[in-house]
């Protein structure tokens, strides 16, 4: 997890495919830019793993050995109003309420750690058999990435595989697919290290457009800590999108403007 692409390294990427696909894998993705529309402070002791709106209430994960914890979030304030601490042995990655059921990745640990969404008490350990990195559901599913280039399509009871698809830019397979959030029949997803966010198609994995969300937070708001942009909620109530990043005092609202 620690390769980081960076935009140029991803918009030469994207120019790469661009050139070497036919015109028949497909149509060239459509491309947005992030516009802020609403800054809100982000707890900036959060290394952002998971973000997610359940029922108007808006939760996260935050990773590192010793330090891993799921909150859920004063969307306002950027405070916790309730947390739990993951064993020291975890290092937390994406999550999603299932149910009534939080779902918490663990990175290395093939660990699926299942908790009560009212209570926050324990529930059960399920196995995973990659790494964990991020986690979404599209009410049916859950859904998680490894790093890979692959969407794997889970049973919320068992975290069994019950299917696949590789996620394909113009053809040719994207890698370093982080966190996940599910919208509108879609899944967006942070490819990890970049300031681009990608929007699939979850049916055949192909990427029908990016959205440059560089420069969204300001140089002089940046710390030697500061890292990567990570982080998609989608509050579906108010069709309202967010984003932030890991160690990052900010979260934003965003719009997509068109290139």
């Amino acid at each position: 997890m620690d390769f980081k692409l960076g935009k140029i390294g991803f918009m030469l990427l994207v120019a790469f495919c661009a050139v070497t696909c036919s015109a028949s894998q497909g149509k060239k993705p459509k491309e947005y830019t992030a516009k802020i529309v609403e800054s809100l402070p982000h707890y900036i002791k959060a290394y952002t793993q998971g973000l997610f709106f359940f029922q108007g209430r808006l939760y996260e994960s935050s990773g590192q050995y010793k330090q891993s914890f799921f909150h859920e979030v004063d969307l306002k304030k950027g405070t916790s109003l309730r947390s739990l601490n993951l064993p020291p042995k975890y290092f937390a990655e994406g999550a999603v309420v299932f149910g009534k059921r939080i779902y918490i990745l663990t990175w290395m640990e093939n660990s699926v750690l299942v908790y009560d969404v009212d209570t926050f008490k324990p529930l059960t350990t399920l196995y995973n058999p990659r790494e964990g990195w991020g986690l979404t559901t599209d009410g049916e599913q859950l859904i998680s990435t490894d790093g890979s280039s692959n969407l794997y399509f889970h049973d919320p009871a068992t975290f069994r595989e019950l299917s696949r698809v590789e996620v394909t830019l113009n053809g040719n397979p994207l890698d370093q697919l982080n966190e996940l959030e599910y919208i509108k029949g879609d899944i967006w997803a942070n490819v990890y290290g970049s300031d681009v966010i990608v929007i699939i198609d979850p049916s055949t994995g192909v990427v029908k457009a990016t959205v440059d969300c560089s420069g969204l937070l300001p140089y002089y708001q940046r710390k030697p800590d500061t890292d990567v942009l990570n982080g998609i909620a989608y509050d579906a109530e108010k069709d309202f999108v967010y984003v932030t990043g890991k160690y990052w005092p900010r979260m934003y609202r965003i719009e997509l403007i068109k290139k």
